[in-house]
């Protein structure tokens, strides 16, 4: 197959091979086409909401700025899809946590396809509790800060009805994306919403620009420009352990020995962003409890203002160090509790050994075992000393710059640039399963 020489780059090359497929195409625009879909879905606001107490809270509160940007100004207007798929990832993560704990769900991950779509159906399930617990958290707390007038019955549930219904809605569309697209649907519906609140920050750097100056604007856009970077280089970056494979095989009345060999990619990064979501949860559930309990304004401030004050992302130093070196342990932990979760669910030596496969030099069964988990432990402190300093830099950025008014996400930056570059592979697969001359080097 021979080469197409080009001047564009690689990524950008795929991309205009991908539209000369009609199939590949078709894909991409009904990818498209649903994302259209969903950012009708989040201008869709729920009825008894006064949208001017509403902004007037998104101003005072960046946890729920940050909270809108995910949502893609769902949650700025407060519309059906204001929570998003997060239930959804949130009941997928329990999931995952308690398959190798619970003996039913173990053996329902060993049935294959089967099994795998009962446990997706569970999840589905989970998801509309997980759904409606948030909703109506979220409704107490805007009914505590005025927003929502009424407090009644049933407003109340079908408001509550309305957000599991937006909820769900999603979740179909991103499967979808999945099914009938090019990537993985939830992460894309994801995406979509972060990348459609990036707008608003354009807004928040002008007005950063007046009070701070440009130098210190400049400043922080190098600072996401290195950590969008260096986010790239450790979801890349892994580690490959040579494998090789022994068979036997019968061919004309004998018997002949063949040989193979391969690697397994250990990621650095293997946990990805749950970490930073284990962790955020932890650290803003304190002070979320604590606003229930906050003396009211005007009035000497009680221990639940304390605690909203050590737990806020916004508090000044020195207490504010406690927020984000917290985040930062925190982060680090999870990455190690995860990454060893995952590991032992995948049962590498096993896989191996049933597949005829060894490490050179390492005896199969018990110490390929040893092996890979030493190694993977290893790598994972750069992983999680990587997601811990991502996790922090939304604060160092702060500190550095002086710029309070824009919203940076760690986790926002690792979603976008995680799809993107999943996406843009999965595209070049497809292009690379076609046999496209285009594309193939």
């Amino acid at each position: 197959m021979r080469q197409r020489q080009t001047s564009r780059p690689r990524l950008l090359q795929a991309m205009f091979d991908a539209f000369r497929l009609p199939d590949l195409r078709r894909r991409i625009l009904f990818t498209i086409g649903i994302l259209v879909i969903f950012r009708f879905v989040a201008h869709i606001p729920l009825p008894g909401v006064d949208s001017v107490a509403l902004q007037n809270l998104f101003e005072q509160n960046a946890m729920l700025g940050m909270l809108d940007m995910f949502s893609g100004g769902a949650m700025r207007n407060f519309s059906i899809a204001a929570m998003g798929v997060y239930p959804y990832i949130t009941a997928s993560i329990i999931m995952m946590l308690l398959t190798p704990i619970i003996p039913r769900l173990h053996a329902l991950s060993m049935e294959g396809e089967t099994g795998r779509n009962r446990i997706n159906q569970i999840t589905h399930w989970l998801t509309i509790p997980m759904a409606g617990v948030s909703g109506y958290g979220q409704m107490i707390l805007l009914q505590r800060e005025g927003v929502i007038s009424s407090a009644a019955a049933l407003p109340t549930a079908a408001m509550v009805l309305s957000l599991i219904a937006g909820t769900m809605f999603l979740v179909w569309l991103g499967e979808l994306i999945t099914e009938y697209g090019i990537g993985n649907g939830i992460s894309i519906i994801i995406f979509g919403g972060i990348v459609a609140g990036l707008g608003s920050l354009v807004q928040q750097g002008y007005f950063a620009a007046q009070s701070v100056g440009i130098p210190n604007v400049v400043g922080y856009v190098v600072i996401v420009l290195v950590v969008i970077a260096v986010i790239v280089i450790f979801t890349e970056a892994h580690r490959r352990i040579p494998v090789q494979y022994a068979k036997s095989v019968f061919k004309g009345g004998r018997m002949y020995r063949q040989s193979g060999s391969t690697h397994i990619p250990l990621r650095v990064n293997t946990a990805g962003m749950i970490p930073l979501i284990f962790a955020m949860s932890i650290v803003i559930f304190p002070s979320m409890i604590a606003s229930y309990f906050v003396a009211p304004a005007g009035a000497d401030p009680n221990f639940a203002n304390y605690i909203q004050n050590l737990f806020s992302a916004d508090a000044a130093l020195p207490m504010g160090l406690f927020y984000w070196g917290l985040y930062f342990v925190l982060t680090m932990a999870f990455a190690f509790f995860y990454t060893m979760v995952i590991f032992q669910q995948q049962d590498l030596p096993g896989t191996l050994q049933r597949q005829g496969g060894f490490i050179p030099g390492i005896r199969p069964g018990k110490n390929t075992k040893e092996y890979l988990d030493t190694v993977i432990k290893r790598i994972t402190w750069a992983g999680a000393l990587f997601l811990a300093v991502v996790a922090i830099v939304p604060f160092l950025a702060r500190e550095a710059t002086s710029i309070q008014v824009i919203q940076l996400s760690s986790m926002g930056l690792l979603i976008v640039v995680g799809v993107a570059l999943d996406t843009m592979k999965q595209i070049e697969a497809q292009l690379v399963m076609r046999r496209y001359e285009g594309f193939i080097k």
